[in-house]
């Protein structure tokens, strides 16, 4: 038997965070227009007089699905807004610790006397950037940014709560009220750390009552292993697997993500994207192409 399924690009020249020259250590992503390059578009110069920046970019993108590599059918666009959780108490312990105590030791652990990272919550920081993230897409708005039509977030706590902060009330469709999809395989890598174990659905169906499980979720935390930690590997695998079904089953091409580090890392080693590591509340959109292929099952 055959399975569908995508070779990935990512399609370059659109955001900052391509280029080879963008240092992410630096990167603003506030400051720059989320990136978006100030550029021409080969598109009719009498339909370019007044649009903004973020019009002129959507109409490029939309000729892209319109005549996608000589009309082939194979092929489909997606712009993809990859956005990093906000600080959680994790992050915070992490630093207190040093990464390998960490890592060795305290991560095993439910918490310390400081509070409990358990599915790890954000911390005022935390909250504090997904503000800002919130008012940075506001501003962008004013400015013409295509809606994302699609919202999926980690059913972990600072994924939820961040996805929350930083959509909720604005100005977009979809937003009032703000109910995005939770995706099982949206999560940070999985086992070990207590952080990463996530809470049972009906305790986040209690504190985001509005969210919407994808078909399937489980009650309980199945893919979480206190005993074994998910490879980098293992990690971006699933990540295809979970652009697979995006791609299979979401016709629609803007489309928000709130992740996780690992997580948004997967994606873009998935999507032939440069490196980009995200700082904590951080956002980095991606030009998506996508070719349909299929792989023999025996």
């Amino acid at each position: 038997m055959t399975q569908e399924t995508f070779k990935y690009s990512t399609v370059t020249g659109y955001f900052l965070q391509d280029e080879p020259s963008t240092d992410p250590d630096t990167f603003d992503y506030v400051a720059s227009n989320f990136g978006l390059i100030d550029r021409e578009y080969d598109l009719q110069p009498s339909s370019l007089e007044s649009l903004t920046k973020w019009e002129k970019f959507r109409e490029k993108f939309e000729h892209l699905n319109d005549f996608p590599d000589s009309d082939r059918s194979d092929v489909q666009y997606k712009v993809l807004f990859l956005g990093r959780h906000g600080e959680g108490v994790h992050n915070v312990a992490e630093r207190r610790y040093g990464t390998k105590a960490w890592d060795d030791y305290w991560s095993l652990l439910d918490g310390d006397e400081h509070g409990t990272w358990v599915d790890a919550r954000l911390t005022e920081l935390g909250i504090s950037q997904a503000k800002t993230a919130h008012d940075a897409w506001k501003k962008q708005i004013e400015h013409k940014i295509p809606s994302p039509q699609s919202y999926y977030v980690s059913p972990l706590n600072r994924c939820c709560k961040t996805a929350q902060v930083t959509f909720e009330g604005l100005d977009m469709p979809l937003t009032n009220p703000f109910r995005p999809v939770i995706k099982e395989l949206l999560r940070e890598t999985i086992g070990l750390h207590t952080c990463d174990s996530r809470s049972k659905a009906s305790a986040i169906a209690a504190e985001f009552p509005e969210y919407q499980f994808e078909p399937g979720f489980s009650e309980d935390d199945l893919l979480y292993d206190p005993k074994t930690r998910e490879s980098d590997e293992d990690r971006t695998r699933r990540l295809r697997t979970l652009l697979d079904d995006i791609f299979t089953n979401d016709e629609n091409v803007f489309i928000s993500l709130t992740a996780h580090s690992g997580a948004i890392t997967s994606i873009l080693e998935v999507v032939g994207h440069r490196k980009f590591p995200l700082q904590t509340g951080a956002m980095i959109p991606v030009v998506v192409r996508a070719e349909k292929t299929e792989i023999l099952r025996s």
